[in-house]
């Protein structure tokens, strides 16, 4: 294999390592986009001289060579919480396993100019789809009425402008935690819902209200939280001074954590004197004291997903419009027979 030996400082490029590895520059070009019907061997000869000179493809220069930059551009809401954030992090891994990289551009208005320039940025920096993460009411709104010019994925809301949805089902996560409650016995719940504008906010609440319906049980209005343990903490000891109910579904975790302090604080013990769900199954959660009973949503899964239908629209390829698949009721401590039975 020929050395480069000119005394030459100046960066490799993709000429150089073609020439190292005795191959046409197209042929690692194709190597470098993981581009099919490359013989193996060819490939480790291309990879081998990548690799023993230490060199990164000029992203600029492939943008010019090939009219893509294989940057993808995400969209999220500066009022985000856990789920957004988890979903945000495994939309990075799953665009960087596959060579893409990732532009962030984060609201902090939800208003339709926000969201236009925050689109209009990363178009002009060339990404080649979008991933939209804003949950609220308001954020989709305005996002119904400005032009997303290049393929795109919403991880919560349907949208009229041909983009896809990829999300885990959150009326059936609330469903599941309200049925385990139920066949436990409980048939007095509370729901602690989480701020009015969010879209899962919305759907667990209608998933709780729908599955006591069915089973024919009173509902209370539900009281709407902001998703921090400091508010599931203020209204547990609020509430659980003078309980008329023996279980709560909290619309996250970090809520349910508040309640669990507050009843502790007022001598309760869970789940002899109150059983609480949560949503989410953040990493804390089964260090709870006691272990959290919770909905799990598989966050790597909804970034990797979405990466796929995302590069799959980018390519000109059907999928499904939406995706819903269901969560899983992961069943710990927190939870467990009504007082008496």
């Amino acid at each position: 294999m020929e050395d480069r030996s000119t005394g030459d400082q100046r960066p490799l490029s993709i000429r150089d390592i073609a020439r190292l590895a005795g191959v046409s520059r197209q042929t690692v070009s194709r190597v470098l986009n993981g581009e099919r019907y490359i013989k193996p061997s060819t490939e480790a000869v291309v990879r081998k001289v990548i690799d023993e000179n230490a060199w990164r493809p000029n992203s600029a220069a492939r943008a010019l060579a090939t009219s893509k930059t294989r940057t993808i551009g995400v969209l999220v809401s500066a009022r985000s919480h856990y789920g957004p954030f988890s979903a945000a992090a495994a939309i990075d891994d799953a665009a960087r396993a596959r060579g893409y990289a990732i532009l962030s551009a984060t609201l902090e208005r939800e208003d339709d100019a926000s969201i236009s320039a925050a689109l209009d940025e990363l178009v002009t920096h060339g990404v080649e789809g979008v991933v939209i993460i804003a949950p609220q009411q308001r954020a989709h709104e305005a996002l119904q009425r400005v032009a997303i010019r290049v393929p795109s994925v919403n991880l919560h809301w349907a949208d009229e402008q041909g983009g896809h949805t990829v999300s885990i089902d959150q009326e059936a996560g609330a469903r599941l935690a309200t049925r385990h409650l139920i066949e436990l016995g409980h048939t007095r719940i509370r729901h602690l819902a989480g701020p009015q504008d969010w879209k899962e906010a919305e759907d667990r609440m209608n998933g709780f209200l729908a599955e006591l319906s069915d089973h024919d049980l009173p509902a209370t209005a539900p009281l709407l939280g902001d998703w921090t343990a400091d508010l599931g903490y203020e209204v547990g000891l609020r509430l659980l001074e003078h309980p008329d109910f023996t279980a709560v579904f909290a619309s996250n975790d970090q809520m349910a954590l508040g309640l669990i302090h507050a009843a502790t604080e007022l001598g309760m013990s869970i789940p002899r004197d109150l059983s609480i769900v949560g949503f989410d199954d953040i990493p804390e959660a089964k260090h709870f004291a006691p272990p959290l009973t919770t909905i799990r949503q598989e966050f790597a899964w909804i970034g990797a997903r979405a990466m796929d239908v995302l590069f799959a629209a980018i390519e000109g390829i059907e999928t499904p419009a939406i995706e819903h698949p269901a969560p899983q009721l992961i069943v710990r401590a927190s939870t467990g027979p009504p007082p008496g039975m």
